[in-house]
């Protein structure tokens, strides 16, 4: 075909950034398709009232390797920072903060053993009950067929965890992490979490974040990087399977392409793929979609010292100082909370929201009550994950399909992680490493992600 190139990827969020960059490094020929005016997926930033704006906090820990390879690829890994080791500080109305951390030299998982030993916020008898739950989750396989049939829940009651020990502690990282309540959260992706972020390696847990906006970090560089590959603006409507390829149909124009690797959630992904691709595309519908709302509070002084911090028997879930990433000049602070399995919270007024979580902010930190706040607002995601619930793995379809050289990629695609950028980053490497095979490109020498589940 005329003008053919060997890859069209649809849909420019990481998944597909990552498998981008990974072909075109192979020495592949690739346009990348984008419906909005931007990259970067769900990791994005907008400007308002002079601040930079993420949609939702975004967190990563040491063991996102291959996320970590793809900021290296962009030229973004000075703009992110880790901790030395894992600490959280953790705050509760009228109490004053714990801070949750991992001991510095020991090995896993005894590196955990003083944080779950002194946390405060359990009496002694049920910090004990929670180290031997952490021991016996440590022995759960993710990969064996029958975990995912059970929940994170059913777990914790027959390892003996009171609904406190669940909630001042477990809820803390299960939440936030699978985006859905214990009860509701596959055992396989909770072990898969807890495992490999924070009991088989002393590091791996360690937490990261941004110095800059979403948006600088991801889908402007991989803009620069890609530059005429990118076609944003391009809504596709249908891909056909034609002699020696595809023709991928946008609102405005065709691209013809010997491959196609299709990164877009779900549902799109479930209209877009041709026939005879997958047996029933429309089984995808029961990963449905799960919910994360951020409310972003802005203060005309410094109200806390905290980078970030958890938060128990409190409406507030985690709070983020954004005040350096955001940009923000002169006095004031400004303080993002992330509230994670929010379908419950997504459709409310954002007066109530902001109302609910200014009085929580205020009852963990004192110097707010007397900080006058000077903007607020709410962002929402009503579909921020796939449900990450019992029986989602056999709903989560492999990269390959019954069409060669038509791959799928997505945080939602089953690489056996949860719905996380660095699930994300592996599915796009993982579908760009099979439609080169099939292409028969070169392997790339461009930094290879760590393949490890975790580092040392």
């Amino acid at each position: 075909m005329t003008g053919q190139v060997d890859v069209a990827v649809v849909g420019g969020g990481l998944a597909g950034i990552a498998a981008a960059l990974r072909l075109a490094d192979r020495g592949a020929t690739v346009t990348l398709l984008e419906s909005r005016p931007r990259l970067g997926g769900a990791t994005y930033s907008f400007e308002r009232d002079g601040l930079t704006v993420d949609t939702g906090q975004h967190v990563f820990l040491r063991c996102y390797t291959a996320y970590l390879a793809l900021l290296r690829r962009l030229g973004t890994a000075d703009l992110v920072e880790i901790q030395d080791r894992f600490e959280v500080p953790v705050l509760a109305p009228g109490r004053p903060p714990h801070l949750l951390r991992r001991a510095r030299y020991a090995p896993a998982p005894l590196h955990l053993l003083p944080a779950l030993a002194g946390y405060r916020p359990l009496s002694v008898a049920d910090r004990v009950a929670a180290m031997r739950a952490a021991a016996a989750l440590r022995f759960v396989d993710p990969d064996a067929p029958g975990t995912d049939a059970h929940s994170l829940g059913e777990f914790f009651a027959r390892h003996g965890q009171s609904p406190e020990v669940v909630r001042r502690l477990w809820e803390l990282v299960a939440v936030a992490a699978l985006n859905v309540p214990p009860a509701e959260a596959s055992l396989a992706l909770a072990a898969r979490v807890f495992r490999t972020g924070l009991l088989e390696s002393a590091r791996a847990g360690d937490i990261g974040r941004p110095r800059v906006g979403l948006s600088a970090l991801h889908g402007d560089p991989a803009a620069r990087i890609l530059g005429p590959a990118v076609r944003t603006r391009a809504k596709v409507r249908r891909i056909v399977p034609v002699a020696g390829g595809f023709t991928v149909h946008t609102e405005n124009d065709t691209v013809p392409a010997r491959t196609v690797l299709l990164a877009v959630p779900h549902p799109a992904a479930a209209h877009l793929v041709p026939a005879g691709a997958v047996d029933d595309p429309g089984r995808w519908a029961g990963l449905s979609g799960t919910a994360i709302v951020n409310v972003h509070l802005v203060y005309d002084r410094t109200v806390t010292d905290f980078g970030m911090a958890a938060a128990v028997d409190s409406p507030v879930q985690w709070v983020f100082d954004r005040t350096a990433e955001s940009g923000m000049r002169g006095a004031g602070q400004y303080l993002a909370v992330s509230l994670s399995a929010a379908d419950a919270l997504v459709g409310r007024p954002a007066a109530e929201l902001i109302a609910e979580q200014r009085a929580g902010i205020e009852a963990l930190l004192p110097a707010a009550r007397t900080a006058e706040l000077t903007s607020a607002f709410v962002t929402r995601e009503p579909r921020a994950t796939f449900r990450q619930a019992p029986g989602s793995r056999a709903l989560r379809p492999p990269a390959g399909t019954g069409l060669p050289g038509l791959a799928l990629a997505g945080a939602w695609v089953g690489t056996g992680w949860p719905d996380t950028m660095e699930g994300a980053v592996r599915s796009g490497h993982t579908a760009a490493d099979l439609l080169a095979g099939h292409l028969g490109q070169r392997p790339s020498t461009v930094d290879q992600p760590d393949t490890r589940a975790a580092v040392s």
